[in-house]
This record gives structure tokens, sequence and C-alpha cells, in this order.
């Protein structure tokens, strides 16, 4: 973890809440009771993932920093994922009806785990330093490209059709953030923020 002593006051409350969203969506992620059926570990592994990233945007727009562009990508994603997870929750008791072959069920179970545990760790290492929009962007990143993973592998390994529809939604919708993260990126590298991101994964 880099020195904070730089970093506003604003900053230092976003990364406390922000590191205790990070924990509190390992701990719901890792113990999430999981069945035989693939869709079903996926909505209950997903939800507390997406709920972590509203947490990540509410707390960055609560702080008060950050440029319009990047305050707006924070307020676009926050509802779209709140919308996402609405889908996901009405989507559940049909997917756990169902089971998958245990083949499938184990390969998938295996990427799932190690996807999220990538995840996790590279939030986690987000560089601290520089201007908060900056930051965020860079704990933002690895958040929405781990969401892209989890819905690809879902897809890969045979998700029921109630679902399919929404994993395509989850990627379309997180690509296209990507791509305006990545446009932010020397924007904000521009007005003083040092920007670095992890390497794809």
């Amino acid at each position: 973890m880099e020195n904070t002593s730089l970093l506003s006051e604003a900053s230092k409350r976003y990364l406390c809440c922000y590191y205790q969203l990070l924990d509190e969506m390992a701990q719901t992620v890792m113990t999430a009771r999981l069945t035989q059926g693939i869709s079903h570990n996926f909505i209950v592994q997903t939800i507390p993932f997406h709920r972590a990233a509203v947490g990540m945007c509410r707390n960055f727009l609560e702080a008060g920093e950050g440029s319009k562009a990047v305050r707006g990508l924070a307020q676009a994603s926050l509802d779209r994922l709140e919308l996402v997870n609405a889908d996901l929750e009405q989507a559940l008791p049909a997917c756990a009806r169902s089971a998958s072959p245990q083949r499938e069920l184990r390969l998938y179970q295996r990427r799932t785990d190690l996807i999220l545990r990538e995840t996790a760790a590279r939030m986690g290492a987000a560089p601290e330093g520089g201007r908060l929009d900056a930051v965020f962007l860079g704990q933002l990143l690895p958040c929405h490209r781990g969401a892209v993973h989890m819905a690809r592998n879902a897809l890969h390994y045979g998700a029921n059709p109630e679902l399919t529809p929404i994993l395509y939604t989850i990627i379309r919708h997180r690509c296209k953030e990507l791509a305006q993260i990545q446009g932010l990126r020397g924007r904000a590298a521009c007005q003083g923020g040092r920007l670095a991101i992890p390497a794809r994964f």
C-alpha cells in the first residue's frame, strides 16, 4: 500500500470506505452458498461483486472530487449496475431449479474462483497516489474487467437461457465503460493525476 500522507481528507475517507467494500465483497463472494447449477452460482457470486462496484461509485461521487467526465462515468456505471442486479435477482429462482453437468460445473467454478481471486487482488493493489479521479479509475478498471471475464466464463460453460441475455448486457456495458476509462486515463494524467493501470489478465 502506498503512503497516503499527501492525500486529501476526502481521498483518505474514500480509500477507507473502498477497502472496507473490498473486504466485504471478498468475504461474501467466497462464502456464497453454491449449488449444482452454473447459472445459480454465477448470480449469487456476481450480485455481491456488483454491489461492491455500486458502493465504489457512490463512495467516489460522495467524496465531491473528480472531473465532470469521471463523475458522469461513475453515475452511469452505478445506474447500470443496479439495473443488472435487479435482473439477476429476478432470474435467480428459475436458475436455482436447474443443475449443470458435473464436468462443466467443475471447470466453470475453478475458472470463476481464479477470476475472483485475481480481480480482488488487482483491485486491492491499484495505485493510491494522485488525484482521486485517477485513483477511482485505476480501481474500477480491474473491477470491470473481472465482471467481463465472469460473464464470458458463464457463457462458455453453458448458462441458462434466462441468464444468457443478462450476461450479454453485462459484457456490453462493462466493455463500453472500459473503453471510456481508457479514454479518461490521459485526461486524468494531464490534470496532474499519475494513473497506473494494472496489466490485463
